[in-house]
């Protein structure tokens, strides 16, 4: 079988035709074309094709829609592989004339097909199989549609006891989180459906482009752009309803690694009018440990030397302990984060900071004062 594989592969790269980069270009199609998430059009087809033949080939010409459409017909009538593609017409939006028109696209008949399907090796199979029995040990991870028959298909048990557990909320609705981890990786344009804490029966709407799915605290949070002016927007997943895609929608990339927006800070709540502060604190001797192994932010470094000298000697009645320093953005997940350490922790510079640490702490007293009256 492997030597009919090759024998069939060498027949094809002979009789195809030799001009630049055809083979590159109809891999690219046969993947757009096998694509039920997205609705192409022929200029579609053709931004896309010179989209990621730019990311291998630093060529600016480019290829024309008069290239692709001679590619797609010798993909259906003139090359080995005979392939069916089907016309069909879908209402597209267009955002600059912000109206919907009627646009013809293409795709293959069959859902299942594709020119360059492939068996499996053994190896692949393998680590298939071993990936698929890690994600269904993930307790907290979302069902993901056709994971199940994927697993029967290919032989597998289901493992007894579980190996990896993920602390999760009780409240969270995976299906949802299931649907925005495909609209992301898929790229689809969504209308999201959501209420807020304050008017729970009010459901609110907002058209998106989905770019991240983020973890914090045992709770999900999605950060998206706004389809009608671009700004970023967080969405706790337990105040989502419901998630509708939006195939006819083109979507927006984000500019840049949206991951890079959160390294300055704790948590989710991003402002991005704080600076970045330099935030000394001190920590005694029952929670350093726990504090140096387990750092309130990836900048976290221990301060030692002639500089912890200098702060024992500028600060004698912190006993023992060990001092640290972090650098972010003042939020709430950061003050919320220092205070929770009680006694055990002391912010002590800068002032803006150790500012807003007493207000947190003097607001509690008051509190329990109160209650005892």
């Amino acid at each position: 079988q492997r030597q009919m594989c090759i024998r069939d592969r060498t027949y094809i790269l002979k009789i195809m035709p030799a001009n630049k980069n055809a083979m590159t270009r109809y891999k690219i199609l046969d993947d757009l074309l096998s694509n039920r998430y997205h609705n192409y059009s022929l200029d579609d087809l053709t931004e896309e094709v010179n989209l990621r033949l730019s990311e291998m080939y630093p060529d600016p010409n480019g290829v024309v829609r008069r290239t692709i459409e001679k590619d797609i017909f010798y993909l259906e009538y003139e090359g080995p592989f005979m392939v069916d593609i089907e016309r069909y017409m879908v209402d597209a939006y267009s955002k600059e004339k912000q109206k919907t028109y009627a646009k013809q696209c293409l795709r293959y008949t069959s859902p299942a097909f594709s020119i360059f399907k492939k068996q499996m090796s053994v190896d692949e199979e393998y680590l298939l199989s071993e990936a698929l029995t890690l994600l269904g040990q993930f307790d907290g991870l979302p069902n993901l549609e056709g994971l199940e028959n994927l697993r029967l298909g290919l032989g597998l048990r289901k493992p007894q006891r579980k190996i990896i557990s993920l602390s999760k909320n009780p409240l969270e609705d995976s299906n949802i989180l299931g649907e925005l981890f495909t609209a992301i990786s898929q790229k689809l344009t969504i209308t999201l459906y959501y209420h807020t804490f304050k008017a729970k029966e009010a459901r609110l709407s907002v058209n998106l482009y989905p770019y991240l799915l983020k973890e914090y605290n045992r709770r999900w949070f999605l950060i998206a752009a706004a389809e009608s002016d671009g700004k970023l927007l967080t969405f706790s997943l337990d105040r989502i309803d419901d998630v509708k895609p939006l195939s006819s929608h083109k979507y927006a990339e984000y500019e840049g690694d949206i991951n890079e927006i959160y390294e300055d800070i704790i948590g989710i709540t991003y402002k991005e009018e704080s600076p970045v502060y330099k935030i000394l604190f001190w920590v005694s001797n029952m929670s350093a440990d726990y504090v140096a192994t387990k750092p309130l932010h990836e900048s976290q470094r221990n301060i030692g030397s002639a500089h912890e000298t200098e702060l024992r000697s500028q600060f004698p009645q912190l006993i023992e302990g060990r001092f640290f320093l972090i650098e972010c953005k003042e939020n709430y997940e950061l003050i919320r984060e220092l205070t929770s350490f009680g006694k055990d922790l002391v912010v002590l510079s800068p002032s803006p900071i150790t500012g807003m640490v007493e207000k947190r702490i003097s607001d509690m007293n008051e509190i329990y004062s109160d209650l005892r009256k």
